[in-house]
């Protein structure tokens, strides 16, 4: 090992524990936290290799394979079910279909699950910033039912209720009603998991998505008609869950109509000065992904990863810069990171992929690195836990190794750029803050790491502003 990767080992491993100490001192400053609007219960299944095999010698093992290649992004049949598994498993991505087929619902019924767990990115960050961080936390939920609120962990999560003419802050678990179950099936998988000749080049999962709430960003009563009292409560707020949005639907209305609610409300969000960040998960509808694109300026904050921020830029019109981004260029990524700011305005992007974090912001200070540095704790507890339950988990994950990969990208930006001290650099405007994540060689689950990331990197930084 060279001389300097010890050296820099010993700095990270004193900026981690200082950044723990810093941001975990600070969150108790936040006064509350609003996140919206996806909800679900999450059904995760750990696949078996001889399980699965049977499954698809069950049904066509040949029609399964034959979809591989040609995915329909969808699921209409069991063919399709399980053709997406096996795509997810070769190329080892996280994917997501929706299941359009009753029958195909009830086989994942029937097929079970190994755990239960809160699931969506605003049901996942509440039961962390407010079962883990204990920041009083106001969750959007489309449905309440009794299996999913008993997923919520005890502690200062709230949902919004309206109960003689006035409106109530309550724990999910005492705000329960006989409403649909939303359940998305999410099949995990090793590194190295093999299933017929197929295997897995990492560690990742495949979402059966069978909830019709959330597929059209369903807002309840409360939300929509009581916005503005929920949101004078909070200091910041999350959203997320647009992703899924569609064209057109069924009954006439159109993404139009669901993203104009949530223009209004985050009209409301910045007249009472409340912090937003805006979640970019991948969205594959290009007019939708322009739409959202268009509401950025709005927001303070996006949190994307390499495949969230190629897809905003071929949106943008920058075809190549976008392949390079997919590529894992750094110096591309930082060009669309730049891009992106100019297109949009925004305060702050978060860029999150394995290994490596970056910040872009037109602010400076050493929060924000503390911050990233302290997601990638929790980020790695979470990956070594499955479950995250307490801040003492957050803190093991200080034993975890930093990503030595992550010493010769940031040595690439020491040469480029002239003013870079730990991991901070100076680009005259703006601030670009890098930082080498912490790697779990076996994670015990990969679900709720990226919205584990975003939300305490998001909230540890605006709570260490003061």
């Amino acid at each position: 090992m060279k001389e300097s990767f010890k050296e820099k080992i010993r700095l990270w491993k004193d900026l981690y524990i200082r950044a723990f100490e810093n941001a975990t001192s600070a969150l108790p400053r936040v006064r509350g936290v609003l996140l919206a609007y996806n909800t679900n219960i999450d059904a995760i299944r750990y696949l078996d290799k001889e399980d699965l095999e049977r499954r698809i010698e069950q049904i066509d093992k040949e029609k399964v394979f034959s979809l591989i290649d040609s995915p329909p992004e969808r699921i209409t049949s069991l063919e399709e079910l399980f053709g997406g598994i096996l795509r997810s498993i070769k190329l080892g991505k996280a994917m997501e279909w929706f299941v359009e087929s009753e029958e195909v619902r009830e086989y994942l019924k029937e097929w079970g699950w190994d755990e239960l767990r809160i699931g969506g990115q605003a049901g996942i960050m509440a039961n962390l910033l407010g079962g883990v961080y204990r920041i009083p936390t106001i969750v959007h939920v489309p449905q309440n039912p009794k299996l999913q609120a008993d997923l919520f962990v005890d502690g200062p999560i709230f949902v919004p209720i309206f109960e003689n003419n006035e409106l109530k802050l309550v724990h999910p678990k005492e705000a329960v009603m006989t409403e649909e179950e939303l359940i998305h099936y999410i099949y995990e998988f090793p590194r190295g998991f093999q299933v017929f000749d197929v295997q897995a080049p990492r560690e990742n999962r495949f979402i059966a998505n069978a909830d019709d709430y959330n597929a059209r960003v369903y807002m309840r009563k409360e939300f929509r008609e009581y916005f503005k009292g929920i949101a004078e409560k909070v200091d910041l707020a999350v959203i997320s869950g647009l992703q899924v949005l569609k064209e057109y639907y069924p009954d006439g209305t159109t993404y139009k109509d669901v993203l104009e609610k949530v223009e209004s409300q985050l009209n409301i969000l910045n007249r009472l000065n409340v912090k937003s960040h805006f979640e970019f998960a991948y969205t594959a509808n290009e007019k939708v992904r322009e739409a959202l694109i268009g509401m950025l300026p709005k927001f303070t904050s996006v949190g994307l990863n390499e495949v969230e921020l190629s897809s905003v830029v071929q949106i943008i019109g920058d075809e190549s810069l976008a392949k390079e981004v997919l590529e894992g260029n750094v110096f591309s990524v930082i060009d669309a990171m730049n891009l992106l700011m100019d297109e949009t305005g925004i305060e702050r992007i978060h860029f999150h992929t394995y290994g490596y974090y970056i910040e872009l912001t037109q602010y400076r200070g050493e929060r924000i690195r503390d911050a990233l540095l302290f997601a990638a704790l929790a980020a790695a507890a979470k990956a070594m836990y499955g479950n995250l339950e307490n801040l003492s988990q957050v803190r093991n994950a200080l034993s975890v190794p930093t990503n030595e990969r992550a010493f010769i990208i940031e040595e690439e930006l020491e040469k480029e750029f002239a003013e870079v001290e730990n991991g901070i650099i100076d680009m005259t405007d703006r601030q670009l803050t890098f930082i080498p994540t912490k790697i779990v060689a076996s994670p015990k689950s990969t679900v709720g790491i990226g919205d584990t990331i975003s939300s305490s990197a998001f909230v540890s930084e605006f709570a260490m502003r003061g």
